[in-house]
């Protein structure tokens, strides 16, 4: 924190909703097929918002991912 500058948010869906999501790809329930992940380690950040800011689009994901 600085300056004393907080900053939340949520996106699409509550922080609850992990666990049922979570679920639910694990049992199979939710076909993935048709996403295209692309995932960045940590230190990588930068460059994990310019490509989600360049593919922003329908079944397009950009993932953080500690130790990769």
């Amino acid at each position: 924190m600085r300056d004393s500058i907080t900053v939340r948010g949520q996106w699409m869906l509550p922080r609850t909703a992990n666990p049922g999501l979570v679920r639910l790809l694990a049992t199979g329930a939710v076909d993935l097929a048709a996403e295209r992940v692309r995932a960045f380690a940590l230190d990588e950040v930068d460059e994990a918002i310019a490509h989600a800011q360049a593919h922003g689009g329908p079944f397009d994901r950009t993932g953080l991912v500690p130790g990769a």
